[in-house]
């Protein structure tokens, strides 16, 4: 893919924001405009992921076949909402974001905006979660045009109670603070710390559902929302030549596989400024 020369970080945003492309390519093209817009920011990642690696950041997480823990938090309008009101309208596809400061999460989240109306059709539903004040949360929604719910996640507690919270580091909170990201002020608390990017796809029943490395049709174990979900990520259906339902987050092609979650150091990679 050829990504044009851009003059700023917001600029390259916009344009991979509105590509008619999957969510892997917008990524893709985002991150690598990055690169040169803001030189050395790729090797501070690089390390952080590295530590992270070295403490096997996320692999606690719940698994398919698992029950999704029972959660009650505040929507973007101030009312409180338990994971049993989303699964009482359907199958539900629950994704962790950093934040609307990040445009890797508003990336996302433009192409889960453009497939609410397909998902819905299947029954199935999305729901948001971040780590920021109600305030923050709002404007998220309403800059993203979307109709799901986005749940604040207060001092990251249900992140942590997952194994999906990480302190970004003193490296990775200069960087951050140089570029004007006020994690304290969209928290409400000083203690730098993140969700791992993860999107959970949990049955009716409350049980996480793996998603098939195959396309087969009526498999048991397979929802709507899994399809969907895959569908929406890979743009009107496309699919891997292997049948493998995958996609790039910062060109590292990753399948939602044993833990139910995105590849989730792979992303972290584009935790971006």
């Amino acid at each position: 893919m050829t990504t044009p020369a851009f003059a700023s970080v917001e600029e390259a945003f916009l344009y991979c924001r509105d590509m008619d492309a999957s969510l892997a390519e917008r990524l893709d093209a985002f991150s690598l405009a990055t690169r040169y817009l803001i030189p050395g920011y790729q090797e501070a990642v690089d390390r952080m992921v590295n530590r992270l690696k070295a403490y096997d950041a996320g692999q606690a997480a719940p698994k398919p076949g698992e029950p999704m823990p029972p959660f009650a938090m505040p929507n973007e309008q101030g009312h409180m909402v338990t994971l049993d009101d989303l699964l009482s309208e359907g199958s539900l596809a629950m994704t962790f974001h950093r934040g609307h400061w990040c445009p890797y999460c508003r990336i996302n989240t433009k192409v889960f905006a453009e497939a609410q109306e397909r998902i819905a059709s299947d029954g199935a539903h999305l729901a948001a979660i971040m780590p920021e004040r109600q305030g923050f949360a709002a404007k998220f929604k309403t800059e993203g045009q979307v109709r799901y719910p986005v749940l604040t996640d207060i001092d990251n507690g249900y992140a942590l109670s997952l194994n999906l919270a990480i302190w970004v580091g003193d490296e990775m909170q200069k960087i951050l603070q140089v570029g004007n990201r006020q994690l304290p002020k969209y928290q409400g608390n000083n203690a730098w710390m993140l969700p791992i990017p993860a999107t959970f796809v949990v049955a009716q029943g409350g049980i996480i559902t793996p998603v098939s490395s195959t396309r087969t049709t009526g498999s048991a174990w397979r929802s709507k929302t899994c399809c969907s979900l895959c569908e929406a990520l890979n743009h009107k259906g496309n699919v891997a030549s292997n049948g493998t339902h995958a996609v790039v987050q910062s060109r590292c092609r990753v399948i939602l596989k044993q833990h139910g979650t995105l590849d989730s150091l792979c992303y972290l990679r584009v935790l971006c400024l």
